[in-house]
C-alpha cells in the first residue's frame, strides 16, 4: 500500500502562484508514474499533470506554460507549483500514483483545495 498525504492548497488572488506537495509512503517502490487530478464542483475529476520515475512530464492543454510538475525520489514527494492562477483552477487536487505496468491510477491522496479569488 501506498499513502499520499497533499499539502500547500489554500486562497490565491486571480495571477498568483500556490506550490502543492505530496508526500508519499508505504511501498513507494512499486510505484512509477505519478500525477496530480483537480475536481471542480459539478465537473468530472481531470487529469492536470503527470511525471514519470525519470522524469518525463505530461500537462493539460488548460495548464501547459503555467503548471510544472517535479519530484524529488530520495524524498518521495511530488510538488505541483501553479503559476498565472485562474478562477477557473479553483478544484480540489489529488495527488495519485501508479503501479509498474498499471494503467490505472491505484492510489490517492485526500484532496487539498484551491480557491481562486477573481
Amino acid at each position: 500500500q501506498v499513502q499520499l498525504v497533499e499539502s500547500g492548497g489554500g486562497l490565491v488572488q486571480s495571477g498568483g502562484s500556490l506550490r502543492l506537495s505530496c508526500a508519499a509512503s508505504g511501498e513507494t517502490f512499486n510505484t512509477d508514474t505519478m500525477g496530480w487530478f483537480r475536481q471542480a464542483p459539478g465537473k468530472q475529476r481531470e487529469l492536470v499533470a503527470t511525471i514519470t520515475n525519470d522524469g518525463s512530464t505530461n500537462y493539460a492543454v488548460s495548464v501547459k506554460g503555467r503548471f510544472t510538475i517535479s519530484r524529488d525520489n530520495v524524498k518521495n514527494l511530488v510538488y505541483l507549483q501553479m503559476n498565472s492562477l485562474k478562477p477557473e483552477d479553483a478544484a480540489v487536487y489529488y495527488c495519485a500514483a501508479k503501479r509498474i505496468y498499471r494503467i490505472i491510477y491505484d492510489y490517492w491522496g485526500q484532496g487539498t483545495q484551491v480557491t481562486v479569488s477573481s
